[in-house]
């Protein structure tokens, strides 16, 4: 007999959008979108950025899952419906730095958008323009602080209210500086890969339980 086709479905989308470069998206789409899989949520990542890091990564992953596609803004909307009709649950789609179209494509499909950020003023300070897309949109959306360094509680306090000021939410899950994020993208894995007890890998955790609760997933 043959194999029964996938049933189409809605899919969840998270955009994860900054108009700065090194804030850390791609890292953050690739760790969610596996952590999602690892939670038996089908997910695959689209990758809108012409330099296709992303898709690089894929590459190096090879068969294992997530699976890595790559979509032009324009055609952003097809590639989820698409994603939908193959049975994935979960799309996590990185967008390009100083691309305002891109963004405002990925902001408008998904249903949630998280703005990963370091918390330095300049890096805040970017986060005004998403500010007002998100806002424009009505979209439910998170400035994600990463790259936070050991111990700096009143940065990461400071970077909090920076963000309310411009109206933006901020995730209660923060990211550190942690060499197992660096050390597992080179190789087309993630983390949990490197040290599945490690704190990269625990805050990857945290964070992934705190979205699917955002976007009403069993985590």
């Amino acid at each position: 007999m043959p194999t029964p086709a996938p049933k189409t479905i809605a899919p969840k989308s998270i955009a994860i959008v900054s108009q700065k470069g090194g804030s850390g998206k791609t890292t953050l789409a690739l760790h969610l979108a596996t952590r999602a899989v690892e939670a038996k949520h089908p997910a695959c990542v689209i990758d809108t950025d012409p330099q296709a890091t992303a898709a690089a990564w894929g590459d190096w992953r090879g068969d294992f899952l997530p699976t890595v596609v790559t979509a032009p803004p324009a055609r952003l909307a097809r590639t989820v419906e698409n994603a939908g009709k193959q049975g994935l649950g979960l799309t996590v789609i990185d967008t390009p730095p100083h691309a305002e179209a891109a963004m405002r494509e990925a902001i408008k499909i998904a249903d949630l958008v998280l703005m990963p950020t370091r918390p330095r003023a300049f890096d805040l300070h970017a986060l005004e323009a998403i500010a007002e897309m998100v806002q424009f949109a009505g979209t439910k959306a998170f400035v994600v602080l990463n790259a936070v360094p050991a111990r700096a509680t009143k940065q990461v306090a400071e970077a909090t209210e920076a963000a309310k000021a411009l109206g933006l939410e901020t995730c209660p899950v923060t990211l550190g500086e942690r060499a197992d994020f660096h050390r597992s993208s080179a190789k087309g894995e993630v983390a949990a890969e490197i040290d599945a007890n490690g704190k990269a890998a625990q805050e990857v955790a945290a964070l992934w339980k705190w979205a699917a609760n955002q976007l009403g997933l069993k985590a």
